[in-house]
């Protein structure tokens, strides 16, 4: 990344650093929000581990991830720190965890949503259409959080859904699998990870997310007045 840098002029490089200015507010709210998510849906499912823990909050200090929130930062794609989860307080662990699993992703989801809700009020507002000087400004700085907020929900809401550990969907898979099956993907667990690290880092997977984010993205604009 430094070197890419080196070789960009000054005002691409200024606009480069300023999208990573505009993503540091929106990762302090997506992240908490998917975890919180997770412990919320497991406290309401009866297990307060999580709360016990001190996870049940939105306090982003409890949640962030050093490696993946460097991972969302540099390749668009990352993870937070995974709330503690007791299946056995659960009436049914393997159905308890999946609908733990979903809730996170589906909170990044609905923050997508909400972010082009409000992006779409702010450019069809006359007052936003027509403001000038600070305010103009102001205007332009929201439309670029929604915007990069819209981006990074919709990725984590992609990326978690991948059915490979340790992400979220991993623990949805687990409904449709043998047990047999389960414990090897668990056996396992620790060699996927990396096989899914070194993906991520050699951009084999940038190509197929930012693709399905687009066409999220699209949908969803699509669906708003």
């Amino acid at each position: 990344m430094i070197q890419s840098l080196l070789h960009m002029d000054t005002q691409t490089v200024q606009s480069y650093l300023l999208g990573y200015l505009y993503t540091l507010p929106v990762l302090f709210i997506a992240f908490p929000v998917h975890e919180c998510a997770h412990a919320l849906v497991a406290y309401a499912l009866g297990d307060r581990t999580a709360k016990w823990q001190g996870r049940l909050t939105l306090d982003p200090l409890k949640h962030l991830d050093l490696m993946g929130t460097i991972c969302l930062i540099l390749f668009r794609f990352g993870w937070a720190k995974p709330v503690p989860v007791n299946p056995n307080n659960f009436k049914n662990p393997r159905v308890g965890m999946a609908l733990t699993a979903i809730a996170g992703p589906l909170s990044n989801l609905l923050m997508a949503f909400v972010s082009l809700a409000l992006l779409r009020a702010v450019q069809v507002a006359p007052a936003m259409q027509s403001a000038t000087g600070a305010a103009a400004t102001l205007v332009t700085i929201l439309v670029q959080l929604l915007t990069v907020s819209a981006e990074i929900n919709t990725g984590l809401f992609l990326f978690n859904l991948i059915p490979i550990p340790p992400l979220d969907g991993s623990r949805v898979l687990m409904l449709f699998l043998s047990r047999g099956a389960e414990a090897m993907l668990y056996r396992y667990e620790g060699m996927i990870q990396l096989v899914l690290m070194g993906a991520l880092f050699l951009g084999f997977l940038t190509t197929p997310l930012i693709t399905a984010e687009q066409a999220v993205l699209n949908g969803i604009w699509s669906l708003l007045p």
